[in-house]
């Protein structure tokens, strides 16, 4: 149960919403930066370094002397951390035997982190057993918000992939009420919660702060004959608001993008309510034709809502691929 419920949050530390590798005490035989990229690594035979053997992961040197190698990562999104997935896929006789995590909410990063030990870390992870070429799911049961994360590996080898899965935290009232913001974005809070399809790529890849690098970066359904079909995605806003521009970005989708598109919107206090379809929803944007490869920005053809909106519902027909929606306008 703990990897399904963990995959329900946001991988906070995710290279693609901002996540970054700032130190490692070693990474002579692989990269610390490899720890937060997509995927859970890859293993190719014959790959050589002028270091050894090339591995899809972060690996330090056998140690020679006391002590233990640690690398820290800055979360792409503060928030409350609810677990980790600590990967050693394809580390099979180099994998460290233990591990920890400590965690700390800094504002500043501009720190000499080969100095971190003087800084005031919690141990949120205390020391766990690692088995090679493996998946850990650890949960965590903690409140507090947190920016930076410290994993230590006992005593040196190699470590895939680190994924920190989490809820975002955003300070609103640090947020003017006349200042346009991606409400949907998922450093602003905003989820993807539901969709009917996402058989070639996955409908979290919608709201994601990055440009759609290809087009498995994205949201696509499979093909559909049914005679006016529609997919859809449900969306949850970071914060309830008034719309005031949508962006639908076909950006890499050139023989697959969708026909047209809509989108309702509605007003609901829990996500359970939206997901059980018991309320109603009100035209946002009325359908519009799309374009293979391109950003489509909706102004004009915006449906004023009375209520600030708290959830959006993209249709596509007849299906198709997105590649990113921003739902931008002011929080309410």
């Amino acid at each position: 149960m703990t990897e399904d419920k963990l995959k329900k949050y946001i991988d906070l530390a995710s290279e693609k919403i901002g996540g970054q590798v700032l130190y490692a005490t070693d990474d002579f035989f692989a990269e610390k930066e490899n720890l937060i990229k997509e995927g859970r690594g890859i293993f190719i035979p014959d790959k050589y370094t002028d270091h050894g053997k090339w591995m899809d992961g972060w690996e330090s040197r056998r140690k020679r002397t006391e002590g233990h190698d640690w690398a820290i990562i800055k979360l792409g999104a503060e928030g409350v951390i609810k677990g980790f997935d600590i990967d050693t896929n394809h580390f099979l006789g180099n994998h460290p035997p233990f591990a920890s995590v400590e965690a700390i909410d800094m504002g500043n990063d501009h720190v000499y982190w080969s100095k971190a030990d003087e800084l005031d870390w919690e141990e949120i992870l205390p020391k766990s057993p690692l088995d090679p070429g493996s998946q850990h799911f650890f949960e965590i049961d903690s409140n507090k918000v947190y920016t930076h994360i410290r994993l230590h590996i006992y005593p040196d080898g190699g470590v895939a992939r680190l994924r920190v899965y989490g809820e975002v935290f955003k300070d609103w009232n640090r947020v003017n009420s006349d200042e346009i913001i991606d409400l949907a974005l998922v450093n602003n809070c905003g989820k993807a919660l539901h969709c009917n399809d996402m058989f070639f790529s996955n409908m979290t890849n919608l709201n994601s702060p990055t440009k759609g690098k290809n087009m498995g970066d994205g949201w696509e359904t499979k093909r559909n004959r049914t005679p006016n079909n529609e997919d859809f995605v449900i969306l949850r806003l970071g914060h309830s608001g008034i719309v005031h521009k949508i962006i639908v970005d076909t950006k890499h989708f050139k023989g697959n993008y969708p026909d047209s598109c809509a989108i309702d919107a509605c007003n609901c206090e829990d996500d359970n309510t939206v997901l059980s379809d018991s309320h109603q929803w009100n035209s946002l944007l009325p359908q519009q034709k799309l374009e293979a490869d391109k950003e489509h920005h909706f102004e004009s053809e915006i449906i004023s809502i009375e209520k600030p909106i708290t959830h959006i519902k993209l249709k596509i027909y007849p299906d198709g691929g997105i590649s990113r929606l921003r739902i931008l306008g002011t929080i309410k």
